[in-house]
């Protein structure tokens, strides 16, 4: 696939839906087309209803079945601007920015975004190895304070409540390799927060956190632990959590200003939306452009699916 470069080139580039299914069905059948239902190959092609029929099966389908496109009635011609956008575009970009440059109602592009947002998540399921050099640890609180809330949203932030209703997120940055993993915890006691790091991270690796007692106890479980006291000092040689803190102040840039203000059950989308763009940066060492990062997200559309019932909370999501 010969893709654009730039945001300019990628509305130009998409403007024909035939252009837009061939780049999907590229990234997800790269050996050919397969039939999602009996993965049967060499299906027919129907050019009037663009779609195929499989031969095996004798079912129809689109590009968009199996893939977190499927059901929607959104043409490709504004699914793919917009997860070029959404894969981009630093502190993110706003239901009511694509609303307006897609033509399309702000409730609708709500949705679209909620479901791009599973798109980005990282499919990556083994532990940090610390190879990459050491770990840093932190966690972070977000959201407003219950105080200053009205009274249904307080009771919707009690339910995910941290300190003082706030959000709990923990992260873990690989400092070389200069990956990140981050996700919403119910609280920060310390089962909770060594239960993540034993999930996350293979024994014998060097660990860096700030010191709270939370973190306490890692050396007598097989790791190598360093802390730096951020009430003394927020450097001590190679020990420190500046790597994470930056991560941090960009989660909560794109939280306060794109998004202003985010429901703590659609807060995991969010923090994946953002470690997908800072994983996926360009380095000296990588680098990566606009068309890498959206070929990436464009690849991991294939076997996911968020349903509007799941992401308004009517229906509790099973994964994929």
């Amino acid at each position: 696939m010969d893709a654009p470069k730039t945001l300019l080139e990628a509305i130009k580039y998409f403007n024909d839906e035939q252009v837009c299914i061939n780049a999907v069905a590229e990234m997800r059948w790269p050996n050919g087309v397969v039939c999602p239902r009996c993965n049967g190959d060499q299906p027919y092609w129907f050019e009037t209803q663009k779609r195929w029929k499989c031969r095996k099966c004798r079912k129809q389908f689109s590009v968009k079945v199996g893939s977190i496109f499927e059901d929607s009635p959104i043409s490709l011609q504004k699914w793919l601007p917009a997860l070029w956008m959404l894969s981009n575009c630093k502190n993110g970009v706003s239901s009511y920015e694509i609303a307006r440059d897609l033509g399309v109602t702000q409730k609708t592009a709500w949705f679209m975004l909620q479901r791009l947002r599973l798109v980005l998540r990282s499919n990556e399921s083994g532990k940090m190895s610390g190879h990459g050099g050491p770990i840093e640890i932190d966690e972070t609180f977000v959201g407003g304070n219950l105080k200053f809330m009205h009274r249904d949203k307080k009771v919707r932030y009690e339910k995910r409540g941290g300190s003082h209703g706030k959000a709990v997120v923990m992260g873990m940055l690989e400092r070389e390799t200069r990956q990140v993993r981050a996700k919403v915890i119910p609280d920060v006691k310390r089962e909770t927060l060594q239960s993540e790091i034993f999930n996350q991270i293979q024994r014998k690796a060097t660990i860096y956190s700030d010191g709270y007692a939370g973190y306490d106890g890692l050396k007598v479980r097989n790791f190598i632990h360093e802390t730096v006291n951020h009430a003394e000092e927020y450097v001590r040689g190679q020990v420190h959590t500046q790597g994470i803190e930056n991560f941090w102040s960009l989660l909560k840039r794109g939280l306060k200003g794109t998004y202003v203000a985010v429901e703590p059950f659609h807060l995991d989308r969010y923090i994946d939306e953002q470690v997908f763009r800072y994983n996926n940066r360009g380095t000296k060492d990588n680098p990566l452009n606009d068309a890498d990062r959206f070929l990436i997200a464009l690849s991991q559309v294939a076997g996911k699916r968020l349903t509007y019932a799941e992401v308004t909370g009517k229906l509790e999501r099973t994964e994929a």
